[in-house]
């Protein structure tokens, strides 16, 4: 009979959690695929056995922006009512690191993809690279890539590729980098920090700097290191504290981290009746 008791607080916890906390994504997995990871760690906790279908309608818990699956890094998450507020930050500013490669380009725009093109990048020069770097800063259009996330006629862009169906590109459209910056030149490898706001593809910006260097780049590696106000450092959840009481102690910083924008009285038009309460 205790037993059940003690199920019964973990559970009512769990269900209690309310508001935005962030994970570390790690190399491998989609971004889907960490929630789904997180989710049943919290339900076994919890004691909560629920089917697949049914752990959706248990728990409500949603992403604030994919991470590609070869990405690591930030991935900001929302519980309960946090679900709700997970829209301002996909719209909000974020900071990379990522690791291009001069010389080649694959399909896919990174290190997973089929390589399509190589040509020569010994003529690019640190200088060279810091150049062009100025022609991606501030407001610019970007395509974004073929294998993304994107929709068209509700399927993914990248399932569409993967079966082999011919994709248009679709066109450019605008984006903003807040800062770009080089921090390390090892040719052919080059390192970048960029902080960019919502709906930026990192991956199009390697292959793009190619193309301006007159040469190729693909993408190495990506990591995020902050979405809004979360930092890789300091808030990122990693494996091993995805329990009930770190989330619940996380949700509690989160208050303070989450100013009081005018982006959170747009959420009370948007659902009178509902106060804007970040973390309970």
């Amino acid at each position: 009979e205790a037993g059940g008791a003690v199920l019964g607080s973990a559970a009512d916890r769990l269900f209690s959690l309310s508001g935005l906390f962030a994970v570390y994504k790690p190399k491998g997995p989609t971004s889907a695929g960490v929630l789904g990871l997180l989710k049943d760690r919290l339900l076994a906790e919890a004691g909560v056995q629920t089917n697949e279908k049914k752990r959706n309608q248990v728990l409500k818990i949603g992403h604030g922006g994919t991470l590609d699956s070869a990405a690591a890094g930030v991935l900001v998450v929302g519980i309960g009512k946090g679900t709700k507020m997970l829209r301002t930050m996909l719209a909000g500013s974020k900071k990379y690191t990522a690791i291009g490669m001069l010389g080649k380009a694959t399909d896919t725009l990174d290190a997973t993809g089929k390589v399509t093109e190589e040509k020569p990048y010994d003529q690019v020069t640190k200088g060279d690279l810091e150049n062009v770097l100025q022609k991606f800063t501030g407001h610019i259009m970007q395509v974004p890539p073929l294998y993304s996330a994107l929709k068209k006629d509700g399927e993914r862009l990248s399932t569409l590729m993967k079966r082999g169906e011919a994709v248009e590109a679709k066109p450019a459209r605008p984006v903003t980098v807040y800062s770009l910056s080089l921090q390390q030149f090892q040719p052919p490898l080059f390192t970048l920090d960029v902080e960019c706001g919502g709906g930026f593809y990192v991956r199009s910006l390697v292959s793009d700097i190619g193309k301006e260097l007159s040469t190729c780049a693909t993408m190495q590696e990506l990591t995020r290191t902050k979405q809004g106000p979360f930092t890789l450092e300091e808030h990122a959840l990693h494996e091993d504290k995805w329990t009930i009481d770190e989330i619940a102690r996380s949700l509690e910083h989160c208050t303070a981290l989450l100013p009081r924008e005018p982006s959170h009285k747009k959420l009370k038009t948007e659902h009178p009746g509902e106060t804007a309460v970040i973390c309970e």
